[in-house]
């Protein structure tokens, strides 16, 4: 049972390393430095939002063509500054763990398809990619808007402010995709990459998985806050208890089944 009750720890720092958490530091530092701190928050928040730079590591994989690259990118540009311009105006709001777990299916979409997944699991030809990068692209926009809302936006200067933290996040996403691009056309040039291609789009997979049940476990939180305790000492005794309750069950299930039955003969 160690092997759960690690993850469990790993599980239970979600809300503070959450892809899209916001600091109230960063929440007071925006209060007083206005659009330019929009800014500079839009590209932290790309930076370290390891769901998107995850999902674009796989959308860059197996590009080659400066013009695909250019294609795949900016429709997945265009899908999230959409969402995330007009449903922070329109105040269109989810619970933002639930819209992050839908952004970690992306990353498992992404290397199941790296990974030729449809046609050698399902046998069908897989879905257009860019059109696919398109719909990907609203959903990562959404997770980012979920986020910014729960910012002090406020009325006056509201467009401003948002246009500030989304042109924050292209430029933040220009640096990923410069180094991932770097990263990537080097590593193509080694007898590695071949060899270990399919081995890092399965690590790129299980990394989705992971992610995602980080965010239903936050969601956990969100939706039913009196079952977990506040504080990380008492929520990583819970998942202890958790586990005690669990392997104190299996072993009187155990005990009953030896007790009822037949001795051998």
């Amino acid at each position: 049972m160690k092997p759960l009750a690690l993850i469990a720890a790993c599980l239970m720092t979600t809300s503070s390393a959450s892809a899209h958490g916001i600091s109230d530091a960063d929440k007071q530092r925006i209060l007083e430095g206005g659009n330019i701190e929009y800014l500079k928050l839009g590209a932290t928040h790309m930076l370290t939002g390891y769901d998107h730079l995850l999902f674009l590591f796989g959308v860059m994989f197996f590009l080659t063509r400066f013009r695909d690259v250019v294609k795949f990118i900016t429709a997945f540009t265009v899908g999230h500054c959409l969402t995330l311009v007009f449903a922070t105006l329109l105040r269109i709001q989810a619970n933002y763990y639930l819209v992050d777990a839908v952004i970690a299916l992306t990353i498992c979409y992404k290397a199941f398809d790296n990974l030729d997944g449809f046609r050698k699991y399902i046998g069908v030809q897989p879905p257009n990619l860019l059109a696919a990068v398109f719909g990907f692209g609203l959903i990562h926009g959404f997770g980012l808007s979920t986020r910014l809302q729960t910012l002090p936006l406020g009325q006056d200067g509201l467009v401003l402010r948002i246009l500030s933290f989304n042109v924050g996040v292209e430029l933040g996403q220009i640096a990923a995709l410069a180094g991932m691009g770097l990263f990537l056309s080097g590593w193509r040039r080694t007898a590695s990459f071949a060899k270990f291609s399919q081995v890092a789009n399965a690590a790129l997979m299980f990394a989705g998985l992971l992610l995602l049940l980080m965010q239903l476990h936050g969601y956990q939180h969100t939706r039913f806050p009196e079952e977990f305790p506040l504080n990380k000492d008492e929520h990583f005794e819970l998942h202890q208890k958790m586990e005690g309750n669990r392997d104190r069950g299996t072993d009187a299930r155990t005990n009953m089944v030896e007790k009822t039955s037949p001795p051998n003969q």
